[in-house]
């Protein structure tokens, strides 16, 4: 009933919002009122029609015979009722400035105005075949290998040779039993790993974001559960140790059709959404009060010890195999880009 009433009051409101004719009780007029159908009942000067009505009624199933009683349909216009009742009484409480609410307001017109058009079907084989064609280095899952951190800093309260000495204390312990890298880094690692026995996850050599490019590189010139000798990078000593590899794989079309339409289509998407903005903020007056923007101090929100933040990927995640990110999704997307499904290789991003 909450999720009626919400989508309800969204939808009205929005219609509201584009409305010159709207009376003070909140009811449309002129082309919502003719698109609503007959007027069933009013409610303080908000209407009821047909339309919606019978959208209503036809989730309904009759209690016998193949059509509604007259009771049932009483039942179906008596919930609307309801509805409109609930839905003035959001208005007046302001409801329809909550940012939650606009942004399922926003949501709905996207879909409706903008994104309601592209169909999977407007995608023939050989469009997406093209595409894969074309960008195949997408499709290529490089190779990975799991890394293991030791961090020991250099602080004011310890100087970088007994920084260094602790470091090469340790590495000797795990170069003596290297299985024990992961108990060893969860006691004595001084990074946001540490709670992971110091695993980093799955690393590309293109690097991952907030990882020193100098431990990647160190760890794909080791051999799998080897040790590192103890290096500096910005942030102290590091030992490093290869958990696993995983090779380079190549995937053939089949195999990435769902990947291959999911991008394809987003990039439509994207393109239907920056035409229908332009068009919008051709008619509108925009102010921005540059100076008070910019004394806004801003600060990142991850907490000391958090995981790193990692790029946001699309409904095409590959997980932590995965060597492709989807393209950007046009902004509030109500749902995922394409909703293709089929793709043996779509699991949820990695999260590391």
């Amino acid at each position: 009933m909450f999720r009626s009433i919400l989508v309800s009051l969204t939808l009205t409101t929005a219609l509201l919002a584009g409305c010159d004719t709207a009376t003070e009780g909140g009811a449309t007029a002129g082309a919502a009122a003719e698109d609503a159908g007959e007027t069933l009942a009013s409610v303080n000067g908000i209407t009821v029609g047909s339309k919606e009505f019978l959208t209503a009624a036809e989730r309904k199933t009759p209690a016998s015979g193949d059509a509604l009683s007259p009771e049932e349909k009483r039942e179906v216009l008596d919930g609307l009722v309801e509805e409109k009742l609930l839905y003035a009484q959001a208005l007046k409480k302001g409801l329809d400035k909550d940012p939650k609410v606009q942004k399922v307001m926003v949501n709905t017109l996207l879909r409706e105005e903008v994104y309601s058009t592209v169909k999977n079907s407007d995608f023939t084989d050989e469009l997406l075949q093209k595409y894969y064609d074309d960008h195949k280095a997408e499709f290529i899952v490089p190779e990975k290998v799991q890394i293991r951190r030791i961090l020991i800093k250099v602080t004011e309260a310890r100087a970088d040779d007994a920084a260094k000495t602790e470091a090469e204390r340790i590495r000797k312990e795990v170069a003596a039993k290297p299985e024990s890298f992961k108990e060893v880094a969860a006691k004595f690692s001084e990074d946001m790993y540490k709670r992971r026995g110091g695993d980093v996850g799955f690393v590309s050599k293109e690097g991952k974001p907030g990882l020193d490019q100098a431990i990647v590189e160190r760890a794909f010139a080791l051999e799998t559960e080897a040790i590192s000798e103890v290096f500096k990078t910005g942030d102290g000593y590091n030992i490093v140790q290869v958990a696993t590899r995983r090779e380079q794989v190549e995937r053939t079309f089949q195999q990435m059709k769902g990947s291959v339409l999911r991008k394809v289509k987003n990039d439509k998407m994207k393109e239907l959404y920056d035409g229908y903005i332009a068009t919008v903020k051709g008619g509108a007056k925009i102010d921005i009060e540059e100076a008070k923007l910019a004394a806004i101090e801003v600060k990142a929100a991850r907490r000391a010890g958090s995981m790193p933040a990692m790029p946001m990927l699309g409904g095409g995640g590959e997980g932590e195999e995965g060597g492709e990110e989807a393209p950007e999704a046009p902004p509030v997307l109500p749902e995922g880009p394409a909703g293709a499904g089929g793709d043996p290789a779509a699991k949820a991003p990695e999260h590391e």
